[in-house]
């Protein structure tokens, strides 16, 4: 690389700092690291391995060839991969050709589809505390050379700060959030059980107290649970386990599984599933979750003597799956609030308890699948809640 270069790089680099420091989601701050380390070391592809400190292991979390978002979370062994190397010896490693190298885990290549011929990876370092390694691939032409390692350790400085400030702004809002919705359940236990020890109060209230109490934990249980789950899933450290397989056995389930809460409700449970289904590659639990919240939600905010369908049908190279009832309905200023982090529409909390966090956690998932989840609402006259799920196979098996 002439001088020349190396200061047009070194400028590049200085831009894509700034670009950095001014980015708090992480998805998006993962994919610009890449990006920029693709392009500054001229490379075929870039990717990053977060640590996890609880595991003690690698985390697979992006590659700039990567397009299919159910591969993040691949577990990568410290002990017998490079970038377990460079994670546990705090040091780069530049190998011209990996096929000579012992310490290469060939995993992740083939899970990306893509061959590794030769690597460059620098450990990222926050504050002594090493948080992962950022690696280039495969040297478009020539090989990597020591101002390649220069500027992707001088790149991966910074990714350490921006990826550690963006998990902090992500805690510091989603924590705020909880602490703001732990309050009213608290508030509650509180009221509750000062009444309850007083002299002046019947069994009878004492007996409905009790009840607040009960419902009130078994709220926050609810809430505790359900944030650690948008938190994991929010965070990346959610690992998404693909396989192939039938959709009928999983909607049947989900039905079986529903059934009885509907008929305490009084409500008709009915499906419309198309035969012949094509089969679905993605994490088969996850996909249950989201139909079992979609019918437990249209269960609990639905009128009694009311219906729930749950349609199922072969769209254009996807699959759809409609959850239909014949509740109250949702007004068109709600919908726009409907996947917000712990909304609940106004009205509802008299028909059900509830987090505000299941639609989120929902909407999350679907996309990580390539899909997407959309409401259709009238006042008084019901909603459906419809998923579209790719039949195209973004998993690499």
């Amino acid at each position: 690389m002439t001088d020349q270069a190396l200061l047009a790089s070194f400028r590049r680099l200085l831009d894509i700092s700034r670009d950095l420091a001014s980015t708090l989601d992480l998805n998006d701050l993962l994919y610009r690291i890449v990006h920029a380390a693709a392009d500054l070391c001229n490379a075929e592809a870039a990717s990053i391995l977060l640590y996890d400190q609880n595991r003690k292991d690698l985390r697979f979390e992006v590659a700039t060839n990567m397009d299919n978002p159910l591969m993040r979370g691949i577990s990568v062994p410290v002990d017998s991969s490079l970038a377990g190397w460079i994670v546990t010896n705090r040091q780069p490693v530049l190998i011209s050709d990996v096929a000579t190298d012992q310490r290469h885990y060939g995993q992740v290549g083939a899970s990306v589809n893509m061959e590794i011929k030769s690597l460059l990876g620098v450990p990222l370092i926050r504050k002594e505390k090493v948080i992962g390694a950022l690696e280039a691939i495969n040297k478009r032409s020539g090989r990597f050379s020591s101002q390649d390692q220069d500027l992707l350790s001088a790149l991966g400085a910074q990714a350490a700060i921006a990826i550690e400030n963006s998990h902090l702004f992500q805690q510091t809002d989603l924590i705020s959030d909880l602490v703001h919705e732990l309050r009213t359940p608290l508030a509650s236990l509180n009221t509750a059980t000062h009444l309850f020890n007083r002299p002046e109060v019947s069994e009878e209230q004492r007996t409905r107290f009790i009840e607040i109490i009960q419902q009130e934990i078994s709220r926050l249980s609810d809430l505790t649970t359900s944030f650690l789950d948008l938190a994991r899933l929010e965070s990346g450290r959610t690992q998404f386990h693909a396989e192939t397989f039938p959709m009928h056995p999983i909607l049947t389930d989900c039905l079986e599984m529903m059934r009885a809460r509907a008929e305490e409700k009084h409500l008709v449970l009915a499906s419309s599933i198309e035969d012949n289904l094509p089969d679905l590659t993605g994490d088969k639990d996850k996909i249950k979750q989201v139909v079992i919240n979609l019918l437990s939600n249209a269960i609990k905010y639905n009128y009694p003597q009311g219906r729930v369908d749950l349609i199922v049908k072969k769209g254009e190279e996807e699959i759809l799956i409609s959850v239909r009832d014949t509740g109250p309905g949702i007004s068109e200023e709600n919908l726009n609030h409907l996947f917000e982090k712990f909304y609940r529409v106004p009205g509802t909390e008299k028909m059900a308890l509830g987090t505000g966090l299941g639609l989120s956690i929902c909407r999350r998932i679907v996309e990580t699948h390539g899909g997407k989840i959309e409401v259709q609402s009238q006042v008084e006259k019901g909603t459906t809640f419809i998923v579209h799920l790719p039949l195209i196979s973004l998993v690499r098996q």
